[in-house]
């Protein structure tokens, strides 16, 4: 190969891309966008949840509860209430998840040690949120009945008396307060340049064909491992410099807890941008048309990323035959290797195998790349 003419190439390349706003728009400015607007909007923590209240009963017990209900970050009281109309309103549109109802002979019940109930109800259209609501009220009313019992105990006998009990002490390792956001973002990093990165490429040599300018690099010295290694080269500057961006939005504008090392994040993340990069060049090839490569890329790339990765989705709770199929989804690799070096401080002795398979990936689409490229020039 020669590297002059290589060098030509990806110079044709970086001009057309400075020269075309959509081009670095597409390149830059989006992976930024969509590192914004999901690490600000895509979150998996369940908190603030709206609460909606009947105290049927108004005493200071009720009064008590209630307050350890507002006095929780899980719950937020939005409004009072005194019939059952309200509250289906109130769930029906959504200013409601959960609605607390306290009976009347609450207190009563509750100081003669009688069985005593509270009634929640809860809108099963967000099963997720549902299921952390109920798991937050069943603890609030659970403890505020072990008080109870406490002090009718300790009004009984005069004395104070403890209760055996089973105590349970966490220890969180890798996400000590786990916020979702420290373990979506380096996922997010690893979609983002999945996407964009075949995207960009997708439409390289595509628009040298509709263009007509394909025939004209044909009849040159040029060959087809330089044609393809030239029209790498600018995208894969503008892959170094948009992990380069993620990587310092997530530290200071996020402040995503990095823990691993920043060589081996970055030797990494070169080997799957490549693997991405072949891709889209492997997809602009075939299909030789640009609007057919940037749907083609959409479809290969954000739906798998997205859906079978483990970026969002545990693949442990999906089916078996899905579970199956993600293993060829390369972006399931990467979200681990990221998600890895950022937490815990993973070595690359831990994930010799997934690098392994991404390496095995980005040799093997680009050698097809090639490949088919002389395929369609004989």
């Amino acid at each position: 190969m020669n590297i002059l003419r290589i060098k030509a190439v990806a110079k044709k390349e970086f001009l057309h891309i400075v020269r075309d706003p959509r081009s670095l728009g597409m390149g830059i400015a989006i992976p930024l966008l969509l590192l914004f607007l999901f690490g600000y909007a895509l979150t998996l923590d369940v908190d603030r949840v709206p609460l909606l209240v009947w105290d049927q009963s108004n005493t200071p017990e009720s009064r008590e509860l209630l307050g350890r209900f507002s006095g929780s970050r899980y719950f937020d009281l939005r409004a009072a209430t005194d019939n059952y109309r309200a509250i289906d309103r109130a769930i029906d549109s959504r200013e409601a998840v959960i609605a607390l109802i306290i009976p009347a002979d609450f207190a009563r019940r509750a100081a003669s040690g009688r069985k005593t109930s509270v009634q929640v109800l809860l809108d099963g259209s967000d099963p997720n949120t549902a299921t952390y609501a109920l798991g937050y009220a069943q603890s609030i009313v659970l403890g505020f009945s072990r008080d109870i019992v406490l002090r009718q105990i300790r009004r009984s006998t005069g004395s104070e008396m403890r209760l055996a009990q089973l105590e349970v002490r966490p220890r969180v390792w890798f996400n000590n307060d786990m916020v979702s956001r420290n373990y979506i973002f380096p996922g997010l990093i690893a979609v983002i340049m999945m996407i964009i990165a075949a995207l960009l490429t997708s439409l390289t040599v595509a628009r040298e064909w509709e263009s007509g300018t394909m025939e004209q690099l044909i009849s040159t010295p040029l060959t087809g491992p330089e044609l393809i290694l030239g029209k790498l080269l600018p995208y894969f500057s503008i892959g170094v410099l948009d992990l380069i961006l993620a990587v310092l939005v997530g530290e200071f504008i996020f402040a995503i807890p990095f823990r691993g090392s920043l060589l081996l994040l970055f030797a990494l993340s070169l080997i799957f941008l490549v693997g991405a990069l072949s891709l889209g060049i492997l997809i602009s090839i075939v299909t030789k048309s640009q609007l057919v490569a940037s749907q083609l890329a959409l479809v290969v790339t954000m739906l798998p990323a997205f859906l079978l990765s483990g970026f969002i989705f545990p693949i442990e709770n999906m089916p078996v035959p899905i579970q199956v199929i993600t293993h060829l989804v390369t972006a399931r690799y990467f979200v681990n290797i990221l998600r890895g070096i950022y937490l815990k401080d993973v070595g690359l002795g831990v994930m010799a195998g997934p690098v392994a398979l991404l390496l095995v990936f980005a040799v093997v689409v680009l050698a097809l790349s090639v490949r088919k490229f002389r395929k369609k020039i004989e």
